[in-house]
């Protein structure tokens, strides 16, 4: 802590201004500073309620985030949209539908002019639909509407899972269906 301000017109309360070394972080990565920030910060039992309103980070350690593995223009170029905003959606309800309906709300979407439709990121694999079953409807919905509309959609699949081997299990399952 280099600073602490009283809090105007709070009794007992502060602001504390905190700072890290960057070599306490791992470049690029999101996850080791939060968990860091957090772990230490939050962690410290002398305090009886602490809240986070600020976090500046250096440009020096933004510039070691190499970001996205690409950009809008890989998606512009995969779904051959130019010239115009992308249009899409997070399908709705995001949780209570079967497989079976949540594909048909799938193409009922892409069907009715969006470019690109998104999985909600509560979507899973829950017992009312499997995500196998989810990624075949979808499959099957996104080519649906493909043939009907002679444009080229998307549908954007959620492979999180709970462990990092399901997880590529199920992106690897996408791939060869063909949806992103």
């Amino acid at each position: 802590c280099y600073n602490i301000e009283p809090v105007p017109g709070e009794e007992d309360q502060y602001i504390c201004y905190v700072a890290y070394p960057l070599d306490l972080f791992e470049e690029g990565s999101v996850t080791n500073m939060f968990t860091s920030i957090v772990g230490n910060v939050f962690g410290f039992k002398a305090l009886r309620a602490l809240r986070l309103e600020d976090l500046r980070i250096p440009p020096a350690y933004i510039k070691t985030f190499q970001g996205p593995p690409h950009g809008i223009q890989v998606e512009r170029d995969k779904l051959n949209k130019y010239g115009r905003p992308l249009l899409g959606c997070t399908i709705k309800p995001k949780l209570g539908l079967s497989a079976k309906n949540y594909g048909r709300a799938v193409y009922e979407c892409l069907r009715g002019g969006l470019d690109f439709t998104k999985d909600d990121e509560n979507v899973n694999s829950q017992p009312f639909m499997r995500w196998r079953d989810r990624f075949l409807f979808c499959a099957e919905a996104l080519y649906k509407a493909q043939s009907e509309t002679g444009e080229i959609k998307g549908h954007y699949l959620n492979a999180t899972a709970g462990t990092s081997e399901e997880m590529i299990k199920r992106a690897v399952f996408a791939r060869e269906l063909g949806v992103p």
